[in-house]
């Protein structure tokens, strides 16, 4: 097996506006344009000056056709250099693993394998490339630190290293051939007694985490939707209790979907106390999780529900038109920034089906023009509001709640 480049790009560098690297194409293509007029027109003056004897057109035609060289290759050099420009400006790069701070697992891992049997027949394919995070290049320390294990062993204790990799985009993580840290479980209940009862700080791994049990979590606020939210005696109320005008009821928003809630998809961020209210409604929800600051994770797995541990950066591992909720709040908007934001709606507008539910759950506006900005990105979809609240809270903050349908696309 040979070795090979993988190419990469860090998709944040989509977003950039004008900076140093165009204006630099726009010099170089400018450079180009005039040169090649210029050695065009110097071309057809030398010929028009030229006496017509017959002795000097051989030597004028060659002379043209000198020009004629020197324009092409100009205009080819020119190219390449745009070409490669472009590609810098949208952030691709090369793992190159020649480079002596490659381990070798990351190294076999990243290199082309020949199919068995030769070229497939449908797709034309003849080697495969395995995946790797796309900004991976620019944590390879990291990487190269995070693939250092002995094959067939035991991993490092350093989930957190990987989590480190993900949330720089540095996803799917290429780690496969050793044996993850096991955690005995302890005291699990079955469903539905585990939804409210509290888990064992045995049955969890604390590593790499500033809390080493769950009475440390209780009073911590990890996020603005995870406020002591390791409490479950204080976290029963949620959603049946009504404790503001933008908060809205399970029951009364299951009743906008005529019965037809079974499956959804939250995003909101806490310890899956929303999971194990809909549970108790017979409906199946998918928590997406990271553990930042917490065991959220292996938290809400001990109640019996669905964690999914992937960074909203990545594409949703869902096929299109297949939930019937959507719930989210402030983590929808990932680190403020717009692009981001539409990103990850269009993704979570493809997941969800049609006349499916998007509930839009206590999303903190920083500002008039935050609140105007999704606002604007919503009508875009042209969801119909069933519900659509704007309140203020504690501090003056403005929340939006609301409850949007996926109208039938043609």
């Amino acid at each position: 097996m040979g070795s090979v480049s993988l190419k990469i790009g860090d998709g944040t560098a989509r977003f950039r506006r004008t900076s140093i690297c165009s204006s630099a194409v726009n010099l170089l293509m400018l450079f180009s344009v005039v040169t090649t007029n210029l050695f065009a027109l110097y071309a057809f003056s030398s010929h028009s000056q030229a006496n017509s004897p017959l002795i000097h057109q051989s030597h004028n035609i060659s002379l043209v056709s000198q020009h004629l060289s020197l324009i092409l290759r100009e205009i080819d050099s020119s190219q390449r250099k745009l070409a490669q420009m472009e590609k810098q400006i949208l952030g691709y790069e090369s793992i190159d693993i020649s480079r002596p701070n490659i381990v070798p697992e990351l190294k076999l891992f990243l290199q082309r394998h020949q199919l068995p049997l030769g070229k497939d027949s449908r797709t034309g394919i003849t080697e495969m490339v395995s995946s790797v995070g796309h900004s991976c290049e620019k944590s390879a320390d990291l990487l190269s630190s995070y693939m250092s294990y002995k094959v067939f062993d035991r991993c490092p204790d350093d989930w957190s290293l990987g989590q480190k990799l993900i949330l720089r985009a540095c996803e799917p993580l290429p780690r496969r051939r050793c044996l993850a840290k096991t955690v005995y479980k302890q005291d699990l209940s079955r469903v539905p007694d585990s939804l409210w009862r509290s888990v064992s700080n045995k049955s969890v791994n604390w590593s790499g985490l500033g809390c080493k049990n769950f009475d440390c979590l209780k009073g911590k606020k990890l996020s603005r939707e995870c406020v002591g939210c390791f409490d479950l005696g204080c976290e029963k109320d949620r959603f049946v209790k009504v404790k503001g005008k933008n908060d809205f009821l399970i029951d009364d928003v299951l009743g906008l979907g005529n019965g037809k809630i079974r499956i959804g998809f939250d995003i909101s961020g806490g310890s899956g106390t929303f999971a194990a209210r809909m549970a108790e409604k017979h409906v199946t929800i998918i928590t997406n999780t990271l553990n930042n600051g917490a065991p959220f994770s292996e938290f809400i797995a001990a109640r019996g529900l669905f964690p999914l541990f992937l960074s909203l950066d990545h594409r949703l591992p869902f096929l299109d038109n297949v939930f019937d909720l959507i719930h989210a709040s402030s983590g929808l908007d990932v680190e403020g920034k717009p692009e981001k934001l539409e990103f990850l709606m269009f993704d979570l507008d493809r997941v969800l089906k049609p006349g499916g539910l998007f509930w839009l759950d206590n999303f903190y506006c920083a500002s008039d023009e935050k609140k105007k900005e999704l606002t604007r990105l919503i009508e875009r979809f042209g969801y119909k509001k069933l519900k659509w609240v704007i309140g203020e809270k504690a501090d003056a903050e403005v929340h939006l709640s609301a409850v949007l349908q996926k109208p039938v696309r043609g």
